[in-house]
């Protein structure tokens, strides 16, 4: 989403310009194109040296250097996105009145592109009248601000104030300006994890999954621009982006309720999640004790969401499933797609070992309806899910 982007760092003077490297590495390494920009004050925390062999780029310091002018509205002109980090107390205020002492702030007042800010200060500072009023006149400005975080700061005390951290900052500018519009105005539903079937208030049968592969789909798809609903079983996992809506949902009946009621409103739909098949016939109301030596549990199948959402498709509508197989993988998983009415079906081998359950990466064979195939040897889930989303597209828009 970064690739070829023009990024621009504002750095002004404070402890957390160390932070700074490490960002503009990041973005370096997603393809972005970076200059960074420094306040004279912003040296004494973090070598220019470092940034401009990290940007490949020459770091610019002053307003005239070598008897040449920094020309600060070309800067300020060439950026698709400008980021203050860390952004101090100082130069917090003069972006709040327009002062325009040094060249970030001259850079700044010349962007013609949305800015992004990322405060550093302690802990008072932050919380001070001045202060807030300042960031409120920013935001009121249309800057964009990125919250500070609470932990350990500089002066040795723990509270608000600390910057973002880098990873979090790409995570945002990546959500709020950079997602593609190729599924824009698409409504996406998604499923992932396991299920829990309960049999006591205390036991329950499920499965290995972790919902990652269902995740990275969720979150794929946002990044294309669609409107996304994940249905998630019991998972310890977060999606990273704040726009995606999670439903979490622990039994195979509650997904496929879930399911069923936010189905006709959406265009596409994602059937990864690993529903249990079967379920304890009745469940106890209170913990079972051990006292025989052999039990026996009554199982009866549960509702099957995929082949539901088949019979209810209508023709603008794309489904997709997942059919995991041990043995006749093809024509289990070309005869799941038929029978559910599924337009793609995602086949997920246990045969190797490193994909599957539990990993971060997954081996699979995407089979459509046309005949069409596509195999994706092992590669970490977020790739497979990016080819996913490109074989659901294709085929899709091909209809």
């Amino acid at each position: 989403m970064l690739q070829g982007k023009k990024i621009l760092i504002g750095i002004s003077g404070s402890i957390a310009a160390y932070k700074s490297i490490l960002l503009v590495r990041l973005l370096i390494k997603a393809g972005a194109e970076v200059k960074v920009v420094m306040t004279p004050s912003a040296r004494e925390f973090v070598s220019p040296l470092v940034l401009s062999t990290l940007s490949k780029n020459n770091v610019v310091l002053g307003l005239a250097e070598a008897d040449e002018w920094a020309n600060h509205v070309m800067l300020g002109r060439w950026a698709d996105l400008m980021i203050m980090a860390p952004l101090s107390c100082n130069t917090l205020a003069k972006m709040a009145h327009g002062l325009c002492d040094n060249i970030l702030l001259a850079v700044y007042l010349s962007a013609t592109c949305p800015v992004v800010a990322v405060p550093a200060m302690d802990e008072d500072m932050w919380h001070h009248p001045a202060t807030r009023q300042n960031i409120t006149q920013i935001a009121a400005y249309g800057n964009h601000i990125i919250a500070v975080g609470k932990g350990e700061l500089a002066s040795g005390l723990f509270g608000e104030g600390r910057m973002a951290e880098p990873e979090d900052i790409i995570t945002y500018i990546t959500e709020h300006f950079f997602r593609t519009e190729e599924l824009k105005g698409k409504k996406v539903l998604v499923t992932a994890g396991p299920t829990h079937e309960a049999i006591d208030p205390v036991r329950f049968i499920g499965n290995h999954s972790s919902g990652k592969m269902g995740f990275a789909l969720a979150e794929e798809l946002y990044l294309r621009g669609a409107s996304v609903v994940l249905v998630t079983g019991p998972s310890h996992l977060q999606t990273a982006y704040q726009g995606i809506t999670i439903q979490s949902v622990v039994s195979a009946q509650d997904m496929y309720d879930a399911c069923l009621d936010r189905f006709p409103d959406c265009d596409l739909a994602i059937m990864s999640a690993a529903v249990a098949d079967y379920r304890p016939e009745s469940v106890a109301d209170q913990k079972i004790k051990k006292q025989n030596d052999h039990w026996s549990l009554n199982l009866v199948k549960t509702k099957d969401i995929l082949k539901q959402l088949g019979a209810l498709k209508k023709p603008h509508q794309f489904l997709a499933g997942f059919a995991l197989e041990t043995q006749d993988e093809r024509a289990n998983a070309q005869g799941k797609m038929q029978s559910k009415n599924a337009d793609i079906i995602v086949l997920n081998s246990l045969n190797d070992h490193n994909a599957g359950f539990g990993v971060d990466s997954n081996t699979v064979t995407l089979f459509h309806k046309s005949g069409a195939e596509e195999y994706l040897s092992n590669r970490p889930k977020k790739q497979v899910a990016s080819a996913i989303v490109s074989f659901i597209i294709k085929h899709w828009y091909a209809q």
